[in-house]
Formats: C-alpha cells, sequence, structure tokens
C-alpha cells in the first residue's frame, strides 16, 4: 500500500527524540556557493607571510639603521683618501700599509689638535676660576655704591652654598655623571666602526670592486666602474679642496690673531680653518664664535674686530676663492650646495649635511655622460638681453608726450534749394 499524504506527516510527528528528519539535498550551486575556494587559504598565508616579513624587516633596519649610517660614512671616508693611496701603491708600498700611513697621519694630526684646543679651554677655565673672586668683588662693590647696600661676599658665598637648588643641581650633576660618560663612550666605539670600516674599504679597494663586478654582465661592470670612478674624482677632489681652503683660512686669521695679541692663536687659527669649512652653513658662525670669545677677554674692541675680519673673509672666500677652486674639483653651483645640504640634513642629520656635496656632485657628474648637450644659439635673450629697434624708446616716449589731437571735422557741402 502506498503511503498518503497523512501517513507521512504522522511519521514525521513520530520521530524520536524530537530530532528533525533530514531537509532535501541542496543542488549543484548552493554546494559551490558554500564550499570555500581552494586558493583562498594559501593567499591568506601567503599575505600574512608578507606582513610578517615586512614587519620584521623594518625591525630589523630601525635596529641597524646606526650600523648602515656608520659603513656610510666609511664609504665615503674610503672614497676621499682612494687618490692617496693608490698614489702611495703606485710608488711600491703595499696597498694596506699605505691605508695605514694615511690613518696613522690623519690620527697625529687630529690627536695633536684636540690636545692643543683642549690645553687652550682648559687654560681659559683655570683663568677664569682665579679671577672670579676678583670679579665678584667687583660687582659687590658697584652694587654697594650704586644701590646703598652693605653686601659682603662672604654672606653671598654662604648664602649660596645653603641654597636648596645649589645642592639639586650638585645632585643632578652626579646623576648625569653616567649618562655622560655613557654618551663618550658609545661616541668613541661608534668613531673605532667608523675607521675600520673605512680601512678595509681603502685598503681593500680592488678586491670590493672585484667582488661587485663579478656578479654582473660585461656593459654593466664598465658602468659601475665609471661611477666608482667618478665618486672618488668628486669626493676626492672635495675633502681636498676643502682642506686647501682650510689652510688659507687658517693662515689669515692666525695672521689677525695674532696681530691683535690674542692668546692661542695658532689653536684658534687651526680652529676656524677646519670648521668653517667641513661643517656646511653654520660652520662660518661657529668656527667665529670662539676667537671673538678669546678676544673679548683681552679687549671688547679686538671682539669686533674679529667680526668685521670674519665677515669679510668669508664674503671673499664665497665669491672669489671657493669658485676657482672648486670648479675643476666639485663644480657644483651654490644653490644646489645649500639645497643639498638642507636636503642631507632633512634625511640623514649631521652625517647628511656631511656628505651631501661630494653625493650631489659625484650624481651630477654621472648623470652628465648620458645626457645629451646641444650647442646654444647666439642670440642676445639667452644672455638675459631683449631685442630693441633702434630709437624705440624714444618714439615711445614722444608718443606720451604729444598730446592728444581731436580728429578734424569734414562740412559737408548744404543742399541747394530746389534740388
Amino acid at each position: 500500500m502506498a503511503p498518503t499524504d497523512e501517513t507521512a506527516e504522522v511519521d514525521q510527528q513520530a520521530s524520536p527524540l524530537d530530532t528533525t528528519p533530514p531537509g532535501r539535498p541542496r543542488s549543484g550551486d548552493d554546494a559551490g556557493q558554500a564550499r570555500m575556494p581552494r586558493w583562498l587559504p594559501r593567499a591568506m598565508v601567503l599575505a600574512l607571510s608578507l606582513v610578517a616579513v615586512f614587519q620584521l624587516g623594518n625591525w630589523a633596519f630601525h635596529q641597524l639603521i646606526g650600523l648602515l649610517l656608520n659603513v656610510l660614512i666609511a664609504f665615503f671616508l674610503a672614497l676621499a683618501i682612494e687618490p692617496a693611496v693608490s698614489w702611495m701603491a703606485s710608488k711600491g708600498l703595499r696597498r694596506g700599509f699605505a691605508t695605514f700611513l694615511v690613518f696613522f697621519g690623519v690620527l697625529i694630526a687630529a690627536a695633536g689638535f684636540v690636545t692643543l684646543l683642549g690645553s687652550m679651554l682648559a687654560g681659559q677655565i683655570i683663568r677664569m676660576i682665579e679671577g672670579f673672586p676678583e670679579y665678584l668683588d667687583s660687582v659687590i662693590s658697584w652694587i654697594n655704591t650704586t644701590f646703598h647696600t652693605e653686601l659682603k661676599r662672604v654672606d653671598i658665598q654662604e648664602g649660596l652654598l645653603r641654597s636648596d637648588w645649589l645642592q639639586r643641581y650638585v645632585q643632578n650633576s652626579a646623576t648625569g655623571v653616567l649618562d655622560v660618560s655613557t654618551q663618550v663612550l658609545g661616541g668613541l666605539f661608534r668613531l673605532l666602526t667608523i675607521a675600520l670600516f673605512s680601512f678595509y674599504f681603502a685598503a681593500d679597494g680592488p678586491r670590493l670592486r672585484r667582488a661587485l663586478c663579478s656578479v654582473l654582465p660585461p656593459a654593466r661592470q664598465a658602468e659601475v666602474l665609471r661611477a666608482w670612478e667618478i665618486a672618488v674624482d668628486k669626493t676626492g677632489g672635495y675633502l681636498y679642496s676643502r682642506g686647501l681652503m682650510a689652510l688659507i683660512s687658517g693662515i689669515a686669521h692666525y695672521i689677525l690673531l695674532e696681530y691683535l695679541g690674542v692668546n692661542y692663536a695658532p689653536v684658534l687659527a687651526v680652529w676656524v680653518g677646519l670648521v668653517s669649512q667641513f661643517i656646511p652653513t653654520i660652520g662660518t658662525y661657529l668656527a667665529g664664535a670662539l676667537p671673538m670669545l678669546i678676544a673679548f677677554t683681552v679687549n671688547p674692541w679686538y671682539a669686533l674686530w674679529v667680526l668685521v675680519f670674519v665677515v669679510i673673509y668669508q664674503q671673499f672666500e664665497n665669491y672669489v676663492l671657493q669658485p676657482k677652486l672648486t670648479a675643476k674639483t666639485v663644480d657644483v653651483h651654490p644653490a644646489v650646495a645649500f639645497g643639498s645640504v638642507i636636503a642631507g640634513t632633512a634625511l640623514l642629520g649631521a652625517v647628511g649635511a656631511l656628505i651631501a656635496i661630494p653625493a650631489v656632485a659625484t650624481l651630477q657628474a654621472f648623470l652628465g655622460a648620458y645626457v645629451r648637450r646641444y650647442d646654444v644659439t647666439d642670440d642676445p635673450r639667452v644672455h638675459g638681453h631683449h631685442k630693441r629697434t633702434p630709437g624705440n624708446i624714444l618714439a615711445r616716449v614722444r608718443r606720451l608726450l604729444e598730446p592728444k589731437r581731436e580728429p578734424e571735422r569734414t562740412l559737408e557741402p548744404e543742399p541747394e534749394n530746389g534740388s
């Protein structure tokens, strides 16, 4: 007997444990929509892996940015001393020993300069400390005479020693000694790292170029070697031109300071020469501040003379000396140099300011080798002159000065009567 609709409904109601019967099977389209695509898990794993690799690379870059900057500085220093090392190597010296001699000479010069500068500053500080009681007595005497007070140096000293702010200052200074020593040790370690990398780059320069060219095709090898040679020429030329200008500046300021009778004239002259040439933009002002301060202790008018001389010499250097010395070495327009220093400072700080000019000079020379140039037509407008026809200006002035004339009216003949 075939089941009817009523019996089917009864069987559904009588199902055990109130379980619902299985529904009707889904069609093929519904099953395809509910099933996860096979490529989706792989895409999710790949996306998560890329995000993890990016985060790991970003973290590693921020951890190693200090080392990368040190390597960059060392590379430019190696390019700067490359001509001297190559010249010594051509004379028969081993390249490693020639690099050692260059570094030893630089180290001796830097140590002598720091020693002389430190002795000068120490002498000035000792002189200021020894003369402080006399200066304090003169200030107290002026205050008592002007304001009719009865101040004494002993009372002021006791008040200062018992003050709370002095005790807090001493405590903060004691805790800051550890931070200063940590920074000094960090600076020394950074200098050692830069010197070690630059020594290896300079001593193993040919091996480094050979290793770099071994992974490039022959056409690319020629371009890399050409770029390397341009970088060596521009960086070395920048360093040597700056060194020559530092020597000239030091001699000029030494003559002035010696003529004025300022103490430590040789050390101050070396300070002015090095700081004004190797610290971009603000180096001139930092270099002139210390000689002005020392000259002020001798005679306030001497400080004014030093300021005037610094300003005049800076103009002479910018418009006469620097263009002639850097025309064949760096050949960078002053506006481009100034902009490159600002850009380098914004990107890498003080390191970018130091390497900005040789980097831009290298890039300019490398691009100039691939840019085609044409002869410029002999047109006056190229030099900023406009073509003017003779008598054009006089004609305009005459036309402006002449009064305006009204147009003459022509009288028409009157019609005859009876016409």
